[in-house]
């Protein structure tokens, strides 16, 4: 509950900063002059930016069990059920956190992934392809690392910065769409509010800053890896979070997660180039060099 209301205080604290600083610069009396309420636009901003992750936030566990198809072990049937229960809750008390609920779903892919709005109720699911093609070493470190994602706090941070980066892209792409619909229309005597020219230009610029903003929250959920996979080392051993990286390389399968949860997966699938830049993982291959230089 405290990171949630550590999120609404924050977001509105980037809504107050932006008022602020639009005050300094008179960008607001310049938008007044134009016919457009930038204290309005914020909060429309907000609403939409912030409240879209906040929204998606409290419902991550619900949408990520229905689809992958993840079923809750309420009651260990098997050993392996049993195994993966009291892994966690071993890993959970060292790390400082609630019993998270543990799921497996049915997939092929060695993968598993952490989510919840709160840390202390958290859900971690695995799949039945890393229980199959994965060793109990390996396994262990996977969950050591999905454990850690939810003691660091990253799915509200993630969260965050997703809502905080919305609101900027609402707002800003709005304005700009103000600007460039009245420098169309500068000939005219009298400026009547916006125009072809604003509604072009918003959903443009929409487009281009919610791509750079997809480049800044791929890049934090690419640090926050280093970090997670730190964790696991400490939860499983060193060892063992290398080997289960290098379990994941050998296999070389891209990730199946849906894009909502392939953030919080253990492996984040391939890629080179610029698309390396809207990764949600690093390569494999520099997770095992960090790890290895301690």
């Amino acid at each position: 509950m405290k990171r949630i209301v550590l999120f609404v205080a924050t977001n509105l604290a980037v809504v107050l900063l932006l008022g602020v600083v639009a005050r300094l610069l008179g960008v607001d009396r310049f938008l007044y002059q134009s016919g457009i309420n930038f204290p309005s636009l914020l909060v429309f901003a907000a609403i939409f930016g912030m409240g879209g992750s906040l929204v998606s936030l409290l419902t991550s566990k619900w949408i990520a069990k229905m689809s992958v198809g993840a079923e809750v072990i309420e009651q260990p049937r098997t050993q392996t059920e049993r195994w993966l229960v009291e892994t966690v809750q071993r890993q959970a008390q060292a790390a400082g956190i609630g019993m998270p609920e543990v799921a497996i779903y049915d997939s092929p892919e060695p993968n598993a992934f952490a989510t919840g709005a709160n840390r202390n109720a958290a859900l971690v699911a695995v799949s039945t392809g890393l229980l199959q093609q994965m060793t109990a070493e390996e396994a262990e470190a996977v969950l050591g690392h999905e454990v850690s994602h939810v003691a660091n706090g990253d799915m509200v941070t993630l969260s965050l910065l997703q809502g905080v980066l919305n609101t900027f892209v609402i707002a800003l792409s709005r304005v700009v769409g103000f600007v460039v619909d009245r420098a169309l229309s500068s000939g005219d005597r009298e400026y009547r509010g916006p125009g072809i020219g604003y509604y072009v230009t918003s959903m443009v610029m929409e487009l281009l800053f919610g791509f750079l903003a997809s480049l800044i929250v791929m890049w934090f959920s690419r640090y926050r890896e280093f970090h997670a996979d730190a964790g696991g080392a400490r939860l499983a051993g060193r060892g063992k979070m290398i080997a289960a990286l290098e379990r994941l390389r050998q296999l070389h399968e891209p990730s199946q997660l849906p894009s909502q949860m392939a953030a919080f997966g253990i492996n984040g699938g391939l890629g080179d180039g610029l698309r390396k830049l809207l990764m949600t993982h690093p390569p494999l291959e520099e997770r095992i060099a960090a790890l290895r230089r301690g």
